[in-house]
């Protein structure tokens, strides 16, 4: 099996990119495809080339950022992608079972099972975990600068930050059909369940059913912020009057005015109007065996 490794410079976990070598050589993958990057967007041209090598199983070094744009490029090749989670939130790893550990994490690659990973697609940039509009991603920006030294913390600040921000009118089409017409605070799409710090946000999500879990908050003031809060951090946010949930395979969304997005927790720029469709299966990707789980467990 030809192996590459395409890394982000910055970012670390463990004894950092020495002992990733030392531990895949150690599992007898001496020479493969090396490429460290400065930042992430500069990953899909390292991506593109470990594939046009032959590489048959890529490992993405970083966060949630640098998966999302590995798999921008690995969705719809032959080729798996293994997740070594250097990142802050490495929310993609987290609901794979994948640990913050570069032994256990590169034999997850190796020798783990593969599965079919259902990709979403925002206009044209495709995401593994979440995308949405609104609270969400003035959340996510305002974190951006402090992630790195406060960790998940850094999103509960900027969150009450963000709390008393304008709300929005927004038209919903899920599968073609009318599904909302009104104020919202947050559109959100997720391919898995716990996103923001851990948190069950969509407690029956799975990331191979063909299907994306919508989500509107309709939360527009502090107290209203906080009874949603307190039901998602119960663990379902479907009960709060200001929470509103379906699945689908197709959502247009239409806003009566520019409001900043987010993909798999990096913050992009404003938009009026998008649409969002699964590609189902559209990538394999390494997930811990049976065996494997039983020991991380």
């Amino acid at each position: 099996m030809k192996v590459a490794v395409v890394a982000h410079a910055g970012k670390t976990f463990g004894g950092g990119l020495p002992e990733l070598r030392r531990v895949l050589e150690a599992n007898g993958v001496t020479d493969p495809f090396w490429a460290e990057v400065p930042k992430s967007k500069k990953a899909p041209e390292q991506v593109r080339r470990a594939v046009e090598d032959g590489a048959e199983l890529i490992f993405s070094w970083g966060g949630d950022g640098m998966a999302r744009r590995c798999i921008g490029e690995l969705a719809g090749t032959p080729a798996s992608l293994a997740v070594l989670p250097a990142g802050t939130s490495n929310l993609l790893a987290t609901n794979l079972g994948i640990p913050r550990d570069i032994e256990a994490a590169v034999a997850i690659g190796l020798h783990g099972e593969r599965r079919p990973l259902d990709v979403g697609r925002f206009n044209d940039e495709r995401f593994a975990v979440m995308a949405g509009a609104g609270f969400d991603a003035a959340m996510i920006r305002d974190a951006d600068g402090l992630k790195d030294r406060m960790g998940r913390v850094a999103y509960m600040w900027s969150g009450s930050r963000n709390i008393r921000s304008e709300s929005f009118e927004a038209k919903i089409k899920v599968d073609g059909v009318p599904w909302y017409d009104g104020p919202a605070s947050c559109v959100l799409l997720g391919n898995v369940g716990a996103l923001f710090g851990g948190v069950q946000v969509f407690p029956d999500a799975r990331p191979d059913d063909g299907q994306l879990e919508l989500g509107i908050v309709t939360a527009d003031n502090v107290v209203q912020w906080t009874r949603t809060i307190a039901r998602t951090v119960s663990g379902d946010p479907s009960r709060s009057p200001f929470v509103r949930t379906t699945r689908a395979h197709k959502v247009k969304v239409t806003l009566d005015r520019p409001v900043l997005y987010e993909l798999d927790g990096g913050d992009r720029r404003k938009v009026s109007s998008f649409k969002v469709k699964v590609e189902p299966g559209a990538l394999r990707i390494c997930v811990p065996s049976p065996a494997q789980a039983r020991v991380a467990a």
